[in-house]
């Protein structure tokens, strides 16, 4: 596990806890939450199964949750998994100029077209986002599939 400051080990167990949550509920478990330095801006979690919406991916809620902001270039998003093209779009459409991700062995998300970029990536490896995830991938392989738009 790479090793975070304090800071972005308590958000990226905040974001962890979201896809707990989401994973509770029946969805798919992927949790996200947007940070200023220490201060908390907004958390959200995969909403799609919870509210049929189909882009409401666990970044999508977490900036969606965050409302309107003057700027986000001083922030720092955490996700439990690895953000697709949607949620990396997203993320360079708005500024964002840091990502923490949970893990990205269950997704090798895009990673690479953040950092073309100039976008700071930060991989954890983390080992509780990780078990999650593919405890959900064996128990839900359909649910899963649909979710990254796969058949």
């Amino acid at each position: 596990m790479t090793t975070l400051s304090d800071i972005d080990a308590k958000f990226l167990r905040m974001a962890y806890d979201e896809a707990l949550a989401g994973y509770n509920e029946g969805g798919c478990p992927i949790g996200s939450v947007l940070a200023e330095g220490d201060r908390l801006v907004a958390q959200g979690r995969n909403q799609r199964v919870q509210g049929g919406d189909p882009i409401a991916h666990g970044e999508m809620d977490c900036l969606r949750n965050a409302g309107r902001q003057k700027s986000y270039r001083k922030m720092t998003i955490y996700t439990s998994l690895s953000p697709c093209m949607m949620c990396s779009g997203t993320i360079v459409q708005f500024g964002i100029p840091r990502v923490v991700i949970g893990e990205n062995k269950t997704f090798g998300g895009n990673e690479k077209f953040l950092r073309e970029r100039g976008i700071e990536v930060i991989v954890a490896d983390d080992p509780d986002c990780m078990a999650l995830m593919e405890r959900f991938i064996k128990e839900k392989p359909e649910l899963w599939a649909e979710d990254i738009a796969e058949d």
